[in-house]
């Protein structure tokens, strides 16, 4: 069995008396000079400068080892690598100086390094298996993977370190691919459940369906809309829009009851028009929004019911053209999420669907209304918040996030008044510059 210090190297050899602790001094500095150069063995390669200890027993003890004259105290000498090696190996056929260093400090030497060159040898292998493995896939899944490209642009994404970094990377990367081989040609559909015979939850969540996803180009962040792009059919029962004040064409929903439209429901949606031309649809992401406006409502025992429809976190592209159908109804759409990287994703998102819906209180002096300087690390693109211009730049110099819960008085007290306070300059066209109430919803 190999050695965990030195991969055997110590193997019948006798390092009773080059352990010495009055050689101590000179295997720490070979230690030290074989982490920076990377090279576990120092058998060869330029010589390693020491400082001569002070001590005349430890002077003594490493005579032999160093070689010339005498060593003075204090003195700088070089160590030849090649002699070194030849004084050592008289204790044992193939011991080396790294060798001897790694028993005298208890450790493995070069560990950064041989880190790294176990990753570089694996991303190779990686490399390989994934390009040759990709280049044998159907043609019409070879158009998304791209095998000339594919490792590059998974490396660009962190994937290859993610990926290493599994219990099994051969396993899983195999499993991917072969996922990635039963996507249906254009035009045909297959359910997502029986992509991975024998487990059909293989693909709800976790590295593998990321990784199939990553493969094919596919954002992992907007789920539903990329198994769909590859005529991938997921569970369409779970998930969808929570609701409150706000019903489908044709259903009865009993007054202020809170219900959950699944993305089958949301597939071609027509809404009910609002009682009165104009009035305002409140879009948010959190349920804790939508809670507390019902509690509210149940709290002052009014006849006033919140319209309000929650995304329950990321948007599909299903639920934002769900939203989007909104303005056909007659509704007039605010929407809004957390001011951080996903939130200013699920805005963009909601307004490229629901191009007549405005910002509610999403403008850099909402933001800064409840923003206090803090240490995060906000990872933003300029043009992550294009409502407003100045956004990013202002929450990337706060360096914190605000979350929609430090909004709620001011967010209830727009759903109770029926009409959004703060709305930046993208407002609706003429017919939304009044509220029912006669306000300037802009003026709140």
């Amino acid at each position: 069995m190999n050695c965990s210090l030195c991969a055997g190297a110590c193997a019948d050899a006798d390092l009773t008396p080059l352990l010495s602790p009055d050689l101590t001094w000179l295997w720490q500095a070979l230690a030290a000079a074989a982490d920076r150069r990377g090279d576990e063995t120092l058998t060869a390669g330029p010589a390693v400068t020491v400082t001569v200890p002070t001590s005349p027993s430890q002077r003594a003890a490493a005579a032999g080892l160093i070689g010339g004259r005498p060593p003075e105290p204090g003195q700088r000498r070089r160590l030849s690598l090649e002699a070194l090696t030849a004084a050592v190996a008289t204790r044992g056929p193939s011991l080396t100086p790294g060798a001897v260093a790694a028993h005298a400090c208890n450790r493995r030497l070069a560990t950064k390094a041989r880190i790294r060159a176990e990753h570089t040898a694996a991303s190779h292998r990686i490399r390989a298996v994934l390009e040759s493995s990709a280049a044998a896939l159907p043609h019409h899944v070879r158009e998304l993977v791209e095998p000339a490209t594919v490792f590059s642009r998974l490396n660009s994404l962190g994937w290859i370190t993610r990926l290493l970094n599994t219990p099994d990377p051969d396993a899983l990367l195999a499993q991917a691919l072969q996922v990635a081989a039963c996507l249906p040609t254009p035009g045909r559909r297959i359910d997502r459940r029986i992509l991975v015979p024998g487990n059909p939850h293989a693909l709800d969540a976790g590295t593998l369906p990321a990784l199939v996803l990553a493969l094919t180009g596919s954002p992992a962040t907007t789920g539903r809309s990329s198994w769909a792009r590859l005529g991938v059919d997921c569970d369409d029962l779970l998930g969808g829009l929570i609701i409150t004040g706000i019903t489908p064409r044709g259903w009865r929903i009993p007054p202020g009851a809170t219900f959950t439209l699944p993305p089958r429901e949301l597939a071609d949606i027509t809404w009910e028009p609002p009682t009165t031309i104009g009035d305002w649809a409140f879009v948010t992401e959190n349920p804790s929004v939508l809670a507390a406006a019902s509690h509210h409502a149940l709290a002052h025992a009014t006849a006033w019911t919140p319209r309000v429809i929650c995304t329950a976190g990321t948007p599909s592209q299903l639920e934002c053209e769900a939203v989007g159908a909104l303005s056909d109804a007659g509704w007039r759409t605010a929407v809004r999420a957390d001011f951080d990287q996903a939130g200013l994703a699920h805005m963009r998102a909601l307004l490229a669907a629901a191009p007549a819906a405005v910002p509610w209180r999403m403008s850099t002096a909402d933001y800064l209304s409840a923003a206090p300087a803090g240490t995060d690390t906000l990872h933003l693109k300029k043009t992550d918040a294009p409502w407003d211009p100045r956004l990013v730049r202002v929450m990337l110099k706060q360096s914190v996030p605000v979350y929609e819960e430090d909004f709620l008085p001011e967010l209830l007290g727009d759903i109770a008044d029926g009409a959004p306070g703060s709305l930046s300059s993208k407002t609706a066209s003429p017919c939304s510059s009044v509220t029912k109430s006669g306000r300037n919803p802009g003026s709140q």
